[in-house]
């Protein structure tokens, strides 16, 4: 029996920016009927390889390769997106490109075809229905996408790559937003479309999913090739020791003592109840000596909660609790002096200023203090030895306390953005999306400091959209679906797929809320 023929084909791809080389002589082959995961740590080259695949940027030195319709490997002219389309590589990103005002069908269409010939409309829904019945990807084609949920939407944007006659098929991160079914069922339609032909390339940090998913595993560690394993092969640690070039130690979450509600939030509604991201009579509490979760869909009212509990918005109607006592009057300021301290989802715009050095930036929520400032002027000398211990606590890799932020990647400004957060010993931590984009030893380290704060006291909310994020920390789960909060009880009573339908809205079978 012979292989699969060899669809792409990448050779010694080598990319530089300046001095950082960020692929270093990679090569690849991906076969007929295969999915290939692509792994590797934040910086390992995966988005820069992708994108020279796609056209957006031009390698230094290297060919790329894709087989004809004839059968013959033809190289594809440096950065052209046109070039590869028309060679048959589809690429669906992690941020979906789509026009919301149009029906799934015209997105498909567009860029084609003109839109407005209706002969052309009436061929393209025969040929998109046919496609559909081919790879089970189902969908309202006369929908507004605007109308569609994520999943759908993601459908749309392989729908269009199919109708383009992609026999390459990349995807950039695409569970991320997904519920567990809305996942199962995308890895459902990727065997589908692998058995009839496509070749396909899953980029993604979710281990558990690439060993469901992909026949073969290829990692990368700093630009270069690290090594490749069959899914058979491999396992979790595996992947990760490759991934990371030395064995990651697991971070194992131990019952927690619960104490007194810190924060309380009662018959919460802030935001007109017709948008997705208004809250609707939310009730929750938050207790000392634990970690709750909060899951749901992105889009779905978590950061209204997370405005909330960082002093920037107030509510509409009912109350926020602290310590029992209502919060008339609330402020970012305010609340860091009752204690509470905040990851914020998106680090870079939010949780730091960048051209503000590191020492800065760790001391920028309690410059007030007397250990920092007397008499209004900065303790400089108080400043950097703080900073000089919190780089070397939570391993900041930077130049030292006088480098700016902004020069700093994005694994390191979420250290010290946790070393900011966690120094102060607060009383109650918002860490909203903690580990998105980094990597596992970074992740890893990240649950090791959330997980100490709980023990020491803290009660802690984490938003995320990695499940396996939340199992690996939550002690009690909430979930929030169209701005409702619903109790889902213990992390370790739950499964995925009971939180993957309280998230997508399909079941309101809840307990009641612990006292």
């Amino acid at each position: 029996m012979t292989d699969p023929a060899i669809l792409l084909s990448l050779d010694n791809i080598t990319k530089r920016f300046g001095a950082l080389v960020a692929n270093d002589a990679i090569s690849l082959d991906l076969r007929e009927s295969e999915i290939l995961a692509l792994l590797g740590e934040n910086g390992a080259g995966k988005t820069t390889l992708m994108n020279i695949l796609f056209g957006h940027y031009v390698q230094d030195e290297g060919l790329v390769r894709v087989r004809s319709n004839g059968g013959d490997m033809n190289s594809l002219p440096p950065g052209s997106p046109g070039a590869a389309l028309a060679a048959g590589v589809g690429m669906v990103h992690q941020h979906f490109t789509l026009a919301e005002n149009l029906s799934g069908l015209d997105n498909i269409r567009l860029g084609t075809e003109p839109l407005l010939s209706l002969g052309r409309r009436a061929m393209a829904r025969t040929r998109i229905k046919s496609i559909i019945a081919e790879s089970g990807l189902e969908v309202d084609l006369d929908r507004r996408v605007a109308d569609l949920t994520v999943g759908e939407k993601q459908r749309i944007e392989i729908l269009k790559a199919l109708y383009r006659d992609a026999r390459v098929l990349i995807l950039d991160e695409p569970t991320a937003v997904l519920t567990p079914q809305e996942a199962e069922g995308l890895f459902v339609v990727l065997r589908r479309l692998a058995a009839n032909g496509l070749g396909v390339i899953f980029i993604s940090h979710k281990l558990g999913e690439v060993l469901a998913v992909s026949h073969r595993i290829m990692v990368l560690r700093g630009g270069k090739k690290a090594g490749e394993l069959t899914a058979a092969q491999a396992d979790r640690r595996a992947i990760a020791d490759l991934m990371v070039g030395k064995a990651v130690a697991e971070v194992t979450r131990t019952p927690g003592s619960i104490g007194k509600a810190l924060l309380e939030f009662d018959d919460v509604c802030l935001g007109k109840p017709s948008t997705r991201t208004a809250l609707s009579h939310v009730s929750f509490k938050l207790r000392a000596g634990e970690i709750v979760a909060l899951a749901g869909i992105s889009g779905n009212g978590q950061t209204t909660i997370a405005a909330l509990l960082s002093g920037l918005a107030v509510p509409d109607s009912g109350t926020l609790r602290l310590d029992g006592q209502p919060m008339t009057r609330t402020s970012p300021r305010r609340l860091v002096e009752a204690g509470f301290a905040r990851m914020p989802e998106d680090r870079q715009h939010d949780g730091v200023v960048g051209t503000m050095s590191v020492a800065e930036n760790i001391a920028i929520e309690d410059v007030r203090s007397p250990e920092l400032s007397r008499f209004g002027f900065l303790n400089r000398n108080a400043m950097q030895t703080r900073a000089q211990s919190a780089i070397a606590a939570y391993d900041v890799r930077c130049p030292g306390p006088d480098a700016e932020a902004r020069l700093l990647s994005g694994g390191n400004v979420q250290k010290l953005i946790l070393a900011r957060v966690l120094e102060r010993e607060p009383r109650i931590i918002l860490a909203n999306q903690p580990t998105r984009g980094l990597d596992i030893g970074a992740q890893a380290e990240v649950h090791r400091r959330i997980l100490a704060a709980r023990d020491r006291g803290a009660a802690v909310l984490v938003i995320s959209e990695d499940l396996d994020e939340l199992f690996a920390l939550a002690d009690r789960f909430l979930v929030i679906h169209a701005g409702e909060v619903v109790e889902a009880g213990p992390a370790d009573a739950l499964d995925r797929a009971t939180i993957g339908l309280l998230m997508a809205g399909q079941s309101h079978t809840t307990e009641p809320l612990a006292q």
